[in-house]
């Protein structure tokens, strides 16, 4: 004899077909974000190791080069002294030693190794120059560099060394300090104006 069942029986079966449906929806909706979580893990990992290796490579080769840079220096040095006007052997030797240089510095640049060596005018800029002094600029504006008294390098974006230059000195104060008693005339008014007042040095 078979049972019968009434709407009632229905609907709740029903209802809890919906319910099961529902917490298997929600148990899946987890697992999804579970496992996003879980690869975006993965690659921030991945990506870590891979910064950790470079920053290892990186350092290892440092210093290194800041042992080269010295030879580098060097070769500038010698070519910046070396006459223009030469023939024979010594002509041949120039042109050896620029060779060497350019080659020194092409290895430099295959490993990552670059030169800083800002421009005239170029505004100073104190993540990678270092300012030696400070001059009054005529063609230079304020806060420009004047002069790169020795060029800086960076490896793989991370400075090794500063690029020591002359830098176009802000402001007035920065000009060389005028002699007061210079240029006097006979009624002993010379350039003391500036500074709050003339000084009578007459007897």
């Amino acid at each position: 004899m078979s049972e019968d069942h009434t709407p009632a029986d229905f609907e709740a079966d029903g209802d809890e077909g919906n319910a099961n449906i529902d917490r298997l929806l929600a148990e899946i909706q987890s697992l999804k974000e579970q496992v996003l979580r879980y690869a975006a893990d993965a690659e921030n990992t991945k990506r870590r190791a891979e910064r950790e290796m470079n920053d290892a490579r990186a350092y290892a080769i440092t210093k290194f080069a800041r042992d080269l840079l010295g030879a580098a220096d060097i070769f500038d040095r010698a070519l910046a002294a070396a006459p223009t006007e030469v023939d024979g052997p010594m002509k041949n030797f120039i042109v050896g030693v620029e060779m060497t240089a350019k080659e020194l510095q092409g290895a430099f640049d295959r490993n990552g190794l670059k030169r800083i060596e800002p421009a005239k005018g170029e505004k100073f800029d104190p993540h990678k120059h270092q300012a030696m002094m400070e001059q009054p600029g005529e063609d230079v504006p304020p806060g420009g560099v004047i002069q790169v008294m020795q060029p800086g390098y960076e490896l793989l974006g991370r400075l090794v060394r500063p690029a020591m230059v002359v830098v176009a000195a802000k402001g007035a104060s920065a000009a060389p300090a005028a002699n007061p008693y210079a240029d006097a005339d006979a009624d002993g008014e010379g350039g003391g104006d500036a500074g709050g007042g003339s000084v009578d040095t007459r007897a």
